[in-house]
């Protein structure tokens, strides 16, 4: 599908993508991205996440300045 009729239709293919399809937009023509259902495994509960953060802080100290400076070098990307 051309990706001005998928920008004109975005709420019906992501209709179709809830129900399972995979829709390739394409520009001039070429593949530039594929509208894809999320797997089950790639959805995480919120407590889940919550659980993993607590788990990969846990003995870890951190500055605010370490912080601030992984946020700007973030930024920078």
């Amino acid at each position: 599908m051309g990706a001005y009729e998928a920008k004109t239709h975005l709420p019906k293919l992501l209709s179709k993508v809830a129900k399972g399809e995979r829709i390739t937009i394409t520009r001039h023509g070429v593949p530039v991205a594929v509208l894809a259902p999320i797997g089950p495994r790639d959805r995480k509960l919120p407590g889940e996440l919550i659980e993993e953060i607590r788990k990969f802080s846990r003995g870890r100290d951190i500055s605010l300045d370490e912080i601030r400076s992984a946020i700007d070098e973030g930024r920078e990307e």
